[in-house]
């Protein structure tokens, strides 16, 4: 395919300012101008013309030649680019080298673009003092920007300690949490302890009670089956032998058996263990964590 040749400064040149366009628009006479140029034409003459062929424009805002103002902008980074390959950047435009700068336009241009229509009118000022100036200013800046980045760093750093500090105090809270409840716990299981002991205790003494009565009454029982065995016998014998021992029999039948009264308190007391126990542990529990607090306010 073969290679297409390079356009000409003068073809993307405005004919007002013979600069490359800027910002271009199309006139309806199909002429293209910069916008900048085209506002102050007409501001001049005092009507709507093309600065090229006369003719009066339709419209009192032509709209941007996109095209052209693209193809313009791909020109000035082509020789930029190109200027740039060199050991000094040249001026896009002269092909001079960039000894001034635009204060207005904030951009450094040659000597050439200094005396052309668009920058005969703006403050400029010599590259080098625009350069020690806008330095002075970025110190200034850096300096700022530095010291904000120390504060930022310091307050880093103190919101990582604090950080730490955070998981320190949760873990020393949650190990004396665990070691409270397991006071708490410690002092529920002695207390249920106790608690049981008393009730085992006090079922030792009734049952210790109730075996010795029931032994008694056990050797009452077997007496008096004895006797009702030896009476029956006796009624079963002869009548002589009946006659002859009757009066003994008498005396041993007319024997009033031992009459044992109901054993009071024989059963165990469970209200005694039961009542008011949760008041009477929570009264003691009370204590103790009271205690613990006043511990815990010495240690913090």
């Amino acid at each position: 395919m073969a290679a297409t040749n390079p356009l000409s400064e003068e073809e993307f040149s405005c004919p007002v300012c013979c600069d490359i366009f800027r910002d271009p628009v199309l006139l309806s006479c199909s002429h293209s101008v910069c916008k900048t140029c085209l506002q102050q034409f007409w501001e001049t003459k005092g009507s709507q013309e093309c600065p090229v062929c006369r003719r009066r424009s339709s419209r009192d805002e032509p709209p941007y030649n996109l095209v052209l103002k693209n193809l313009c902008e791909a020109f000035q980074a082509s020789r930029i680019q190109r200027s740039s390959a060199g050991s000094e950047v040249l001026c896009s435009l002269h092909n001079e080298k960039l000894k001034v700068f635009c204060l207005e336009d904030q951009q450094p241009v040659c000597l050439v673009c200094q005396i052309s229509k668009a920058h005969k009118t703006h403050d400029c000022c010599p590259v080098e003092e625009a350069v020690c100036e806008f330095k002075n200013k970025l110190k200034t800046s850096l300096k700022s920007l530095q010291q904000h980045l120390k504060v930022l760093e310091e307050n880093k750093q103190d919101c990582e300690k604090t950080a730490a500090h955070i998981k320190y105090q949760a873990q020393h809270t949650e190990r004396q949490i665990k070691e409270e409840f397991e006071k708490i716990h410690q002092f529920l299981r002695d207390e249920e302890a106790a608690r049981i002991a008393a009730l085992k205790e006090e079922e030792e003494q009734k049952s210790h009670m109730m075996r010795r009565k029931i032994e008694e009454m056990s050797g009452e029982i077997a007496s008096l089956s004895d006797q009702i065995r030896n009476t029956e016998k006796e009624m079963e014998a002869e009548n002589i032998p009946f006659l002859l021992n009757v009066s003994s029999t008498l005396k041993q039948v007319h024997h009033t058996p031992k009459q044992h009264k109901k054993v009071s308190g024989a059963l165990i007391n469970v209200a005694k263990h039961l009542s008011n126990l949760k008041f009477r542990v929570w009264e003691r529990m009370q204590k103790i964590l009271q205690y613990c607090e006043f511990w815990c306010s010495l240690i913090n």
